[in-house]
Order: structure tokens, then C-alpha cells, then sequence
């Protein structure tokens, strides 16, 4: 082999490392830190929502910035649309599961009452309730600090206590950044919290806060404690004082 052969296979070789370790970096950023090393609860507590918080804060930005490109377009006629305009809601209509082909006002006005921000404070008070303050199995072992589940065999862990019959998993995802965009994603498109938008979106055409605290109460299919599961959310909140995220 010549030098200059060599020289090209060394380069190869070293951009392809590069490569692998900039994908792992990526997805080991922000990973979850050990909560349990924590003897305060304070100050476990507190660890926990400075790790969770801008984390959300991420994910909601990129939610705004796609409601706020929605927005733009109710001030348009259908005829003014561009083509441009047709796939922004076309992508958007794909990414939030609402199953149409058209481009027109109604699914724009449709999927303003999806792609919207979830209330820091109800996610924050949902992944403490979830994850046991970051310290669960399936926080620790699959980043999911929602609870969330799937129902592709290996797609997740299974539950130790999983009933007699049941074949769903609790998902894993490469981190807690991506677990903190499905659960987002579940709020904004599952059926069970339809009611929670349509709350959101009444306060919003109202100019009323949109608070987390308010919100919780479209989450009574989100745990079989229906109710006490509200209420106990709602308290997580109270206690903690985190409206003040909102």
C-alpha cells in the first residue's frame, strides 16, 4: 500500500471514530444524574426540578416556534397559501397524528389546538411523580421519567408486576430529552387529553394564564387512580411552588 494510500485509510478511519464518538456524546448529553446520592430532600428536590426544567424548556421552545409559524398562516386565505405553507402543515399534521391529506384552514386551526406548550409545572410535577424523583427503575434503566409505555416486544422494559395477559413494556429512550419530547407529544395528540387542550386553548383564547395546576385536571385518564391521581399532581405542584415555572 502506498503512503499516500495509507494517509487516505488513516484519514478515513479518524473521521469515522470522530463520527462515533460525536453520536455518543450526543446521546449521553444531559444524562440522569444519581438522585438517590441525595440524604436531603430539599435538596434532592431541588436537583431534580434544576435537571428536569430546562430540559422542558427546550422541548417547549421548539413547540412554540412551530405554533408561531402555524399562527401566521390564520391570517392567510387558503388561496394564498404557497407551497411551502401546504408542507409546514402537511409535516405538522404527520408529526401530530392528525390523519388527513388536506392543507386547508380546518386542519390549521385543528392543529393549533395541538401544537402548543405543555405548562413547565405539570411536567415537572408529572416526571416526580413518575420516576420517584429520577431514582425508579425505568428512570435509571430507559430514561423514562413518564411512565410511558410501548407495545413492540424489546421495546422497553418489562414491568416486574406487569398482570397476567399483558404484553405492554415501559419504553426506554436513548435519553431524557427524547422521553421528555414523547411525553410532550402524548399530551398534545392522545384522545385521552383532549379535554386538557380544549382547556388550554379556552384559556388562551380567553388571555387567561395557562397554568399546570389547571391542567391537571384533563390527566384523570393518565393513571387507573383517576382522580386522587389529579389531585395528588395538583399538590405536587402546590407544595413545590412550581407555577412560578409557568
Amino acid at each position: 500500500m502506498s503512503n499516500v494510500n495509507r494517509f487516505v485509510v488513516i484519514i478515513t478511519v479518524f473521521v469515522t471514530l470522530s463520527v462515533v464518538v460525536v453520536g455518543i456524546s450526543q446521546q449521553n448529553k444531559n444524562p440522569l444524574p444519581d438522585f438517590t446520592q441525595y440524604q436531603n430532600v430539599k435538596a434532592k428536590k431541588l436537583a431534580f426540578f434544576n435537571y428536569i426544567l430546562p430540559l422542558v424548556q427546550a422541548q417547549n421552545a421548539t413547540i412554540k416556534n412551530q405554533r408561531e409559524q402555524l399562527a401566521e398562516l390564520k391570517h392567510l386565505s387558503e388561496e394564498e397559501y404557497r407551497q411551502s405553507h401546504r408542507k409546514l402543515i402537511l409535516d405538522l399534521a404527520k408529526d401530530y397524528r392528525l390523519n388527513t391529506e388536506s392543507a386547508t384552514k380546518k386542519e390549521v386551526a385543528e392543529l393549533l389546538l395541538r401544537v402548543d406548550q405543555v405548562p413547565a409545572s405539570l411536567a415537572l410535577a408529572q416526571a416526580a411523580m413518575e420516576s420517584a424523583w429520577g431514582t425508579s427503575r425505568f428512570a435509571v434503566q430507559g430514561n423514562n421519567l413518564f411512565g410511558q409505555w410501548c407495545y413492540q416486544k424489546g421495546c422497553g422494559l418489562v414491568p416486574l408486576r406487569r398482570n397476567a395477559g399483558s404484553t405492554h413494556e415501559v419504553a426506554k429512550f436513548d435519553s431524557v430529552s427524547d422521553a421528555i419530547k414523547s411525553y410532550l407529544k402524548n399530551i398534545n395528540t392522545h384522545r385521552a387529553y383532549a379535554d386538557l387542550r380544549n382547556d388550554r386553548a379556552s384559556l388562551r383564547s380567553a388571555g387567561k394564564p395557562i397554568t399546570g395546576h389547571q391542567l391537571a385536571e384533563g390527566l384523570i385518564d393518565y393513571s387507573e387512580l383517576r382522580e386522587a391521581y389529579v389531585h395528588e399532581i395538583q399538590a405536587v405542584i402546590r407544595i413545590n411552588k412550581l407555577s412560578q415555572y409557568d
